[in-house]
């Protein structure tokens, strides 16, 4: 493949973000330009749901091959369709009712909201273990330091969305839930070993890597694998020898946002970029500023063309970002604009969900503390005996 191919498919490396609500001149050129794999939106963007959906119909239009329109929903605090349709339960609370069939259900309930706003990728589940270290970061966006409990919510979740035609995203590789610190701001630094984390914070994604269409990396460091504080998002040996190669993850590797301050207290936006790319990423998430993109962008064609390397990196990426597409029916299913009844019939559905997570967590809280009252009387019970 040569290089000037190479640096017309650079943009199939890039998932971007954009301020505002409608498509302006700005935007349109700079799509038109970059030709990225997708786009994604935030609550800023959102407004309506058919707002939503006539932006993503517009930004398909700037773009020749099928987008990634991507949205990060996982309800809780983590929720960017609360304005549109009204609020989604968080994952801590799904969990709380103990029911596969609620889990898989919260996943079906946000894939079809997604899906009809025009979304057909969510970045989610999250698989980061609810260790005591993270909570004050993570709360109630994980489910259980269990990581055989947490593989089951998110295999759930990702049959959820997959039943409502979206694609799902495991996150965050290879885990957070040792860190203290968080990464939108600094560089969480996990001092774990690979033994200890390949039991725990890895299971998930060993448990369940024939059935996410992506996983993205987060930006924390972990010395006593790499020697080094590097972030994960910029390691070959944590992208390409343990998820690509130990784990054997085949399908997307997406990075978290660049321009959070846990990747760019190690490297500027474009060096960013590139390091994502040669350790063996695929997709590059800029969420939100358009000068770093076009710094993102500019860098990785510049690399592409001096070195010979790094350009077969970006045509190997490409190629499977191309392909991932092309065998994709979920990126080519046609979606109408959301009528007002329908809209309606969504948010009810919603509706009925949280009311549903809320009590049957009720119940379970209620016959657990039942349970712990009945061993406690036992026990009692058991001391007051006299001994023989």
């Amino acid at each position: 493949m040569t290089v000037q191919r190479n640096t017309r498919e650079i943009g199939q490396l890039l998932i971007v973000g954009f301020d505002g609500t409608e498509m302006k001149p700005a935007l349109s050129s700079l799509l038109t330009r970059l030709q990225p794999a997708g786009v994604i939106l935030f609550a800023r963007n959102i407004k309506t749901a058919e707002q939503t959906w006539r932006l993503l119909r517009d930004c398909q239009e700037c773009v020749s091959t099928p987008l990634f329109n991507c949205v990060d929903l996982e309800g809780g605090r983590v929720d960017r369709f609360r304005d549109a349709l009204g609020a989604t339960p968080s994952v801590a609370d799904v969990f709380a009712t103990g029911d596969r069939k609620l889990f898989r259900k919260h996943g079906q309930i946000i894939g079809e909201n997604c899906r009809a706003l025009g979304f057909n990728v969510d970045f989610a589940p999250v698989l980061d273990l609810a260790f005591e270290a993270s909570r004050k970061v993570m709360s109630s966006r994980a489910v259980s330091a269990n990581p055989r409990e947490t593989a089951a919510y998110g295999r759930e979740f990702l049959a959820g969305l997959r039943a409502a035609g979206v694609l799902g995203c495991g996150k965050h590789f290879p885990g957070l839930g040792e860190g203290k610190l968080d990464s939108h701001h600094e560089l969480p630094l996990i001092d774990k070993p690979l033994k200890k984390l390949w039991a725990e914070d890895l299971l998930p994604y060993r448990t369940l890597r024939a059935q996410m269409p992506m996983v993205m990396i987060s930006h924390a460091a972990h010395p006593l694998v790499t020697k080094a504080k590097t972030p994960a998002s910029l390691s070959k040996v944590w992208i390409t020898n343990i998820l690509r190669k130990r784990i054997g993850y085949r399908n997307l590797i997406v990075s978290d946002d660049l321009e959070m301050g846990g990747v760019l207290s190690a490297a500027p936006i474009g060096q960013a970029a590139v390091e994502f790319v040669r350790a063996g990423g695929d997709l590059c998430l800029i969420c939100h500023r358009e000068d770093y993109i076009a710094e993102a962008y500019d860098e990785l064609v510049k690399t592409t063309e001096r070195d010979p390397k790094f350009a077969q990196r970006v045509a190997e990426s490409a190629r499977r970002v191309l392909a991932f597409k092309r065998k994709s029916a979920k990126l080519r299913r046609k979606t109408k604009p959301p009528s007002d009844s329908a809209i309606d019939r969504l948010s009810r559905n919603l509706w009925e969900f949280s009311e549903q997570v809320r009590l049957e967590a009720l119940v379970r809280t209620e016959n657990d503390r039942a349970e712990n009252d009945r061993t406690e009387s036992t026990r009692q019970e058991k001391a007051r005996r006299p001994r023989k």
